[in-house]
């Protein structure tokens, strides 16, 4: 999981912005267009960065689509510890 996580959080185009969404559903899980209007990112780019930390096992969502409230997920929050490694250096 470490692996993935310095890949699509720093080895990726967009990491950047998937370390912001990571830092701000940390904070408090939201859904996509809080996220939007929060870190003033396109909705559609929320959902792709979101769409992708999904396909990678590093947030989860709960609830319909549009309304959907993001979380990290328990694998994620394993490796925390690496996250915060990566936030520090991207932020």
């Amino acid at each position: 999981m470490e692996g993935v996580l310095w890949y699509v959080l720093t080895g990726t185009r967009g990491g950047a912005n998937r370390v912001r969404l990571l830092h701000a559903i940390d904070e408090r899980p939201r859904n996509a267009n809080q996220l939007a209007e929060e870190l003033d990112l396109d909705y559609k780019t929320v959902r792709h960065h979101l769409d992708v930390l999904m396909d990678n096992d590093i947030v989860e969502n709960s609830g319909d689509d549009y309304g959907a409230v993001y979380l990290p997920t328990d694998q994620a929050r394993r490796h925390w510890d690496t996250v915060e490694e990566i936030i520090e250096k991207v932020e």
